[in-house]
Formats: structure tokens, C-alpha cells, sequence
């Protein structure tokens, strides 16, 4: 089986959010391969299915950002899972503009509190990960009210590519071609 987790905050007054984008690229993942995503376990809302004939958990943590790994040891230590071949997380980057991926197959948290969460409590950093673009914070604003506020039109409309393309590089990744989608998705978006 293979994790596929998406980071975000549960309540309505924080879909589709910038820090949300992990939880709207499981739902992406979940529309096309007909997975429901809407089981109650783990701290996380999850659905399994097969993704090009590999069973996958889809999972979107319920317990906030800040808790992400809570949710995550509990699922990778219920179903035996190795978190650095058998997972990745999708989530939020201010440091991307709107519209572009990035790929790693570790890292740090590079200031992600949902990342640090998940590498405080797994034990490793080793893990692959799809960061969205959400664009960088004005000057002036808090960072909190900036990640939990909403996409203005052109924006929103760069990120659905986006979570498009993390899809796709997903299921590249889970079939063991991370480096084939880090040099298909890496790549800066063009200007048009």
C-alpha cells in the first residue's frame, strides 16, 4: 500500500485556502480515480483505492496544521508503511509563485509547521513531497492571515494547474519515477 497524504485544516471556513492546497490535490487525486475519501480513522479523513494498479490510502489529517504528524504516525505505524518509500506529502509553499511545483525526495521543513509536525513525530525527514506554489506573503502581513486566506481569480486559476500537475507527479512518484517527475515538474512555470 502506498500514503498519499495531503495537508490542510479541517473546518469549511478553510477550504480552499492557501494552506489547504494539499487538501484540495487529494481531492483532485480522489475525483479522478474515483476513490471516496470519507472514512474517519487515524485522525484523518481517508479512502483507499488503486491508483495504475497500485493500492493507495488517500488521506487528508483532521487534526490542523500544526498536528499533521499525529495523524500520519498513526496510519504509517497501523499499516506498516515506510514512510521514506511508501509516502508522500503534498503541501503548501510560499516560496513557489501560484502555479509552479516542486518535488523532493527529503528535506527539511523549510519553516512548514504541518512538516514539522510529521518529522518531529515519524523520526526522519526522508520522505518524498510535493510542494505547491501559493505565492509569497506581501510585505506587511501576518503570515497566518496570509496562508489561511483565499486565491484571487488569476491566481486560483494557476493553481488548479498546479494541483493538476501534483497529481500527476504523484503518480509518477508512486510508481518509482520521482526523478522523472522532478524533471518534468521542477521545471519554473513560463510567462506567457
Amino acid at each position: 500500500m502506498f500514503l498519499i497524504v495531503g495537508l490542510g485544516n479541517p473546518d469549511k471556513r478553510y477550504e480552499n485556502t492557501r494552506h489547504n492546497i494539499g487538501f484540495d490535490t487529494i481531492d483532485a487525486l480522489a475525483d479522478y480515480y474515483g476513490i471516496r475519501v470519507n472514512e474517519k480513522k487515524h485522525k484523518a479523513l481517508c479512502g483507499t483505492g488503486v491508483i495504475e494498479g497500485t493500492k493507495v490510502l488517500l488521506a487528508k489529517p483532521q487534526t490542523y496544521m500544526n498536528l499533521s504528524g499525529d495523524s500520519i504516525i498513526e496510519i504509517l505505524q497501523f499499516y506498516k508503511l515506510d514512510p521514506e518509500e511508501e509516502m508522500i506529502v503534498i503541501f503548501d509553499d510560499i516560496s513557489l509563485e501560484p502555479g509552479n511545483i516542486r518535488i523532493r525526495k527529503k528535506g527539511s521543513a523549510g519553516g512548514h509547521n504541518g512538516v514539522k509536525s510529521i518529522i518531529a513525530r515519524i523520526g526522519t525527514q526522508n520522505f518524498m513531497r510535493i510542494k505547491i506554489g501559493v505565492g509569497e506573503k506581501p510585505k506587511g502581513w501576518d503570515l497566518a492571515d496570509y496562508v489561511l486566506g483565499h486565491f484571487d481569480k488569476e491566481d486560483r486559476s494557476a493553481v488548479e494547474s498546479a494541483i493538476e500537475a501534483a497529481r500527476q507527479a504523484a503518480v509518477l512518484m508512486m510508481q518509482g519515477q520521482t526523478d522523472a517527475a522532478m524533471n518534468q515538474f521542477n521545471a519554473k512555470k513560463q510567462e506567457n
